[in-house]
């Protein structure tokens, strides 16, 4: 039986950029049963852009901004849960999947015989201007880059991935329950992989699939011994970096190692931010509010995109 996937992308203010990744899905060699597209309450046309020049797309129009979180929440309720696809494949507004990445992804899930207990599909993410492979991570008490070894390998399994080109599996969303809309942006896809892990389901990742990936805006800095992509958030962003981790690790997976890690992540990003950053004072104020929050519990939305480093 042919499965059933929809493609669910989250979208803000994406006029310029959102129509590549349209024409990508469009182009699939695996076509799409259903393109849909949440809306995060866009100012900038980006609804009338959909409507003129994409009639057969589906638009979700969100009457205010829900973050990423939110949004995806939303878009896999009505694909999973509403409309019943087998398979929901979720994007960022600003990547663009290879003509063949669904077809390999789904082939890459056969080869392992097509087992229930995967239940997310993911590609690899190429850093667009540097060409840096940006994987899915394992996570041992804290964040952990796979081996080289193992990512040369057709298909491997990971314990994070991106929202942006994984696929979710119905099943899981049934069971798993769907995003926290509370933590508005950054580590939401992180804590319902976890979710979905502590619930016996894989996350494969299917090295022959690429997307194109902006990362945040990253850019590349090297020093001696020392070459990683930088992505140079704004300050609100860092603020919920350092919540939602801070809250994960606190509140939902309480471990005194992983409460290590995290200390000396942070610490570690700080330094980051003060070599690299470009709004040092307020990101690091941001990131101190976000850790003391998460400590304290306080989710939901506290600053918007946009909104003043000081607010």
């Amino acid at each position: 039986m042919r499965l059933s996937v929809a493609s669910v992308t989250v979208a803000h203010n994406s006029l310029r950029i959102l129509p590549r990744q349209i024409e990508a899905l469009m182009r699939q060699t695996r076509s799409l049963h259903e393109i849909v597209v949440v809306d995060n309450a866009s100012t900038d046309g980006t609804g009338s852009m959909l409507a003129e020049r994409y009639p057969k797309v589906k638009v979700l129009r969100m009457s205010s901004n829900l973050g990423m979180a939110g949004a995806w929440a939303a878009g896999l309720n009505y694909a999973a849960l509403e409309r019943g696809y087998d398979w929901v494949w979720t994007f960022d507004d600003d990547s663009v999947p290879d003509e063949g990445a669904l077809e390999m992804m789904l082939c890459g899930n056969q080869s392992c015989g097509a087992p229930d207990d995967i239940g997310m599909l993911a590609p690899m993410a190429i850093h667009t201007e540097t060409g840096i492979n940006y994987p899915p991570l394992l996570w041992k008490d804290g964040y952990l880059r796979p081996t080289t070894e193992l990512m040369r390998k057709p298909v491997w399994f990971a314990d994070l991935v991106q929202t942006s080109g994984c696929m979710v599996r119905r099943e899981l969303v049934a069971e798993v329950g769907l995003p926290r809309a509370d933590f508005f942006m950054d580590f939401f896809d992180f804590e319902y992989c976890l979710r979905a892990r502590s619930c016996g389901y894989r996350l494969a990742v299917v090295t022959g699939s690429k997307l194109a990936h902006q990362i945040g805006g990253a850019r590349h800095v090297r020093l001696p011994f020392y070459s990683r992509l930088w992505p140079n958030q704004p300050a609100w962003r860092e603020y919920y970096i350092s919540r939602n981790l801070a809250y994960a690790v606190w509140w939902l997976y309480p471990n005194s190692r992983t409460k290590l890690f995290v200390m000396c992540h942070m610490l570690r990003h700080a330094g980051g931010v003060v070599l690299f950053g470009s709004d040092k004072g307020a990101c690091l104020r941001k990131m101190v509010q976000g850790f003391l929050d998460g400590r304290l519990g306080r989710l939901g939305v506290r600053f918007l995109p946009g909104s003043s480093p000081d607010a």
